[in-house]
This record gives structure tokens, sequence and C-alpha cells, in this order.
């Protein structure tokens, strides 16, 4: 039994402004640090291409064809003022999903302890039917029901820790008692979703929101209290994690003060309740982190833990 990584080239392909944060680079300086000899160990695959019957598990057909045929032949099409698509962004974005349900199927078949998908662009600000925040389908919302529909999976877990609110995640799963959504996340900052009162039809959403300025202790505060407690009280049957990185202290687009320790605790303790209460299994996906310094040592602190090592 081991960890996964699930990646691929293509991921390089998916073209953005210059400038803009969620760049090819971010998959560059990832690959450097999972190259170091503490990640020997790692088994790795490529992420596959998803079927469109999967991807319907969460976006209705239509809207997925309005995004393909959104695909510019050259240049960049702007679906909102951060998000865009490129000519080969179209590979990227069912590999990155893909990579996912490929995590869930490989845990499920007893070859894989826990996966982690090393991918872009990334997924959680993807609603039923809206593109945004850099994202165009939701990669975990598609694993949990891949979980659920293909594997018979009853109770699946989303534990989001991205800076941003995963609003997509949210609004996919808002009205589902079987699916439990967890975040913390800085507010006020995009997307303006996330307040402590936003707990779904089900009482099945938890937002744990923290302030500028916050760091380890504030963070590893609202998982003790608000998050975790809620996690094993819900018992899930699978764990997936929106596992974002730009609550680092050094991430240029908020201003939370989170370090590489802060990540390794975290995932040691979602750890426990995978081990807990669903045999192990856990999917962690790549969200945000837009420093490259801070999102390599993170990751590498992320996989280390989900390694064991």
């Amino acid at each position: 039994m081991t960890t996964l990584l699930l990646t691929h080239p293509s991921a390089l392909e998916h073209a953005t402004p210059a400038g803009h944060p969620e760049r090819p680079d971010r998959l560059r300086a990832i690959d450097r640090a999972l190259e170091a000899e503490a990640f020997a160990a790692l088994a790795r695959d490529a992420a596959p291409e998803i079927d469109e019957e999967t991807i319907a598990l969460v976006h209705p057909p239509e809207y997925v064809e309005r995004l393909r045929d959104a695909i510019p032949e050259r240049g960049l099409a702007r679906l909102d003022p951060d998000t865009s698509l490129s000519p080969k962004s179209w590979e990227p974005i069912l590999r990155a999903a893909g990579g996912a349900v490929r995590g869930v199927d490989e845990i499920m078949a007893g070859r894989a302890n826990n996966a982690f998908v090393a991918m872009r662009p990334p997924g959680h600000h993807a609603e039923t039917q809206t593109p945004m925040g850099f994202c165009f389908i939701n990669n975990a919302a598609i694993a949990a029901r891949h979980a659920q529909k293909r594997h018979g999976v009853g109770r699946a877990a989303i534990v989001d820790f991205d800076v941003h609110h995963g609003n997509g995640t949210q609004e996919i799963f808002w009205s589902d008692a079987t699916v439990m959504y967890c975040s913390t996340h800085e507010m006020p900052l995009y997307p303006g979703t996330g307040a402590r009162s936003e707990t779904g039809e089900h009482d099945n959403i938890v937002n744990a929101p923290l302030r500028a300025g916050d760091g380890g202790p504030a963070f590893r505060a609202a998982f003790e209290q608000a998050i975790l407690p809620r996690l094993a009280a819900f018992r899930p049957e699978f764990l997936f994690v929106s596992a974002g990185f730009d609550a680092h202290t050094r991430d240029p687009l908020a201003n939370l003060n989170l370090l590489e320790p802060d990540y390794a605790w975290v995932t040691q303790r979602l750890m426990e309740i995978a081990d807990q209460h669903a045999k192990g299994r856990l999917v962690s996906v790549l969200e945000g982190g837009y420093d490259l310094e801070g999102l390599a040592g993170s990751v590498a602190a992320h996989v280390r833990a989900l390694m064991r090592a």
C-alpha cells in the first residue's frame, strides 16, 4: 500500500495571460520538489482523461459542450476577468478531473492507500454551470460523486484548506445530505462566500473563516474546534481534500500566514479521520498556491504526510 501521485505533462499546456498567477510554472515547481529522494517511494501514474459521462455526475452536458466550444483556435478566450481558455486547455481540464477519478478507482481496488493529483487547472470555484476563479469543472466534486455512483460509497466528505472559499463545491452539494463540505479560508476575500452561517440544507456545510493576518495557531484551532469534530460525527466513507496552498505566508493573493508544518499537521489530522472512518481512503487534489517556493515546500510537506514519511 502506498501513496499514488497522478499528473500529466498536458498540465503545462493550459495557457493563461502574461502575469497570471495560475501559470504552468506552478506544476514545474511541484515536479521539481517531488523529484527529491524523499519521494522515491511514491507510486506514479499518468492522470487519464475523464469521460463526459462521469463529468455529467456534476455538470450537465450542455455546460460541458459550451466549455468545449469556447476553446479558441488561437490566443485566449476570456470567460471572466480571471478565467481564460487557451487552444490546448481541454486535455488538461479532462485530465485534472480524470486524475481525481483514477485516484478513487486505484484506492477502491486496493492498489493505493491514498493519492495526490498534481494537475491544473484547479476546480473548487467551478459551480454546476459556471466557470470562475481559474476553474472550469469541479475535480473534487466529480471524484466524490464517482466514488458514490461507481463504488457505492455512502457518505463522502470534502475538506478544503485553500485560502479562497470553494464556492463551487459548496453550491454543488448544498442540498445533499450524503456529502459534507468543510472549508477554512480567509474572509473577506474572493469569492465572497463562506460565512459561518452558510450551513447547507442538511447542515452538511461547515465554514470556518479566518481573518487576514491569521497564522498556524488560528488555522489549527479552526480545524480542532469547528471541522474535525464535525467530520468525526459525519463518519465519511471516503475523504477528499481540496489542497490549496495559497494560505502560505509567501503567497501574493491573500493574507494568511501558514507555513509548511501547518500543511503537514492538517494532512496528518485528516488522515486520522480517514483511518478511523474510511479505511484510510483519501484523494487530495491540487487547488491554489501561487508563490512557487511556498507552493513547492507546502506540497512536499503534504505529500510526505500522505506517505507517512
